[in-house]
């Protein structure tokens, strides 16, 4: 892995019981291991569970995005590979594919913005100044990669038309 690669920190196999009546994995629990292979990119930036206790600060997602291309079924490997599509003093713009871990074809995207938070205020706050170092240098890294045709979309009405907050 370099730095103009994704990230592939997080691998995981469709478990039971995250199969519905429809015998594919349930979309509550694609967000759910698409939350794991965030989790992987906090602890990968030393903002994971141990900073949380260590600092009383954190991460918490404000806006979150899923696409599916191909359904998943109980014991698929799973592989993530994640992009920093941006980062600034407060907010992280994460981007996950979802991949069968030995065939590779693409199962479902995640597009997530985080914000840091102080657990004490509840209010947002800048990163320390060393991961926003390293966060901006992964997303800059990452801006040469092109970007996935599913970052940026929404969900469309029935006339076509964006639906808009």
């Amino acid at each position: 892995m370099t730095l103009t690669t994704p990230l592939s920190l997080h691998r995981e196999t469709v478990r039971p019981e995250w199969i519905d009546y429809n015998g594919h994995m349930n979309v509550a629990y694609y967000l759910l291991a698409f939350d794991h292979a965030t989790d992987a990119v906090l602890d990968r930036f030393g903002i994971g569970k141990a900073y949380v206790a260590a600092e009383n600060r954190s991460v918490f997602v404000v806006d979150a995005h899923l696409t599916y291309a191909r359904e998943v079924t109980e014991g698929t490997p799973l592989r993530f590979d994640s992009l920093l599509l941006g980062a600034d003093a407060k907010r992280l713009h994460l981007f996950h594919e979802m991949r069968h871990a030995e065939e590779g074809w693409l199962a479902a995207t995640a597009e997530v913005m985080l914000l840091h938070v102080d657990l004490g205020t509840r209010k947002t706050g800048p990163f320390p100044p060393a991961v926003a170092a390293a966060l901006a240098g992964q997303a800059a890294a990452h801006a040469v990669l092109p970007r996935p045709p599913q970052a940026g979309r929404a969900v469309a009405r029935l006339d076509g038309s964006r639906t808009t907050g």
